[in-house]
């Protein structure tokens, strides 16, 4: 008789590439791949490494013996293009030239010293057949300032003004527990704190509950 799965939830996940010389490989994944050392460990010369990517682990150990890969680890990031300009810049060898994939993301691969795999990319949600919709003209009043914070976030995104307001609503309409999804990657709300202080918003999120138009007359 087979026993019971268990309900069990795997919160992390550390992938270990096998390497020859820890060091040398802490040293390409600091300086040419973007990482941060988070330990080494095992004595001098160290045989075992954690390295992050924003708040990922991936573990190096020190293969005994070593064998060249490739194994193969992913990663989802913010903006896979800016990540691929700067491993090109770097030297790295690219694996498989950024592009558009038909599983939705958009990704890349390079190799590490020991010949492994490592993808980088970001979602895209361009995939899937074309909805057929039509637009009907809204009338909107928004507050000026942020009417103009609006408009240079559409063209940020490379958005119209329809659209960027077209998928803040949907995001909007979904829950995601006790709140609801943002349409928005860390680096675009980082951008929008700047339109807030270029345009000089200094009102709260709640604050068009207060909103009361001025008497132009």
């Amino acid at each position: 008789m087979t026993a019971p799965i268990p309900n069990i939830q795997c919160r992390q996940l550390f992938p270990t590439l096998l390497v020859k010389d820890i060091n040398a490989a802490v040293e390409f994944y600091t300086n040419r791949l973007g990482f941060s050392t988070r330990f080494t460990w095992g004595g001098d010369p160290p045989t075992y490494a954690g390295m992050n990517l924003g708040d990922v682990t991936l573990h190096l150990s020190k293969g005994t013996p070593f064998v060249e890969g490739p194994s193969e680890v992913n990663f989802i990031v913010n903006n896979a293009d800016q990540l691929y300009e700067f491993h090109k810049a770097n030297g790295v060898e690219i694996a498989a030239t950024l592009d558009d994939r038909p599983y939705g993301i958009r990704d890349y691969a390079v190799k590490d010293l020991y010949g492994n795999h490592l993808g980088f990319g970001h979602y895209i949600y361009n995939q899937g057949p074309p909805v057929e919709i039509e637009r009907v003209d809204v009338p909107v009043r928004l507050e000026k300032r942020l009417a103009a914070l609006l408009q240079d976030l559409a063209i940020h995104k490379g958005m119209s003004l329809s659209e960027c307001l077209e998928e803040t609503l949907l995001h909007t309409f979904e829950r995601v527990g006790d709140t609801v999804a943002s349409p928005h990657t860390i680096d675009t709300l980082n951008y929008i704190q700047e339109l807030k202080k270029r345009h000089n918003i200094d009102y709260d999120t709640h604050a068009s509950y207060r909103f009361v138009e001025r008497n132009t007359n």
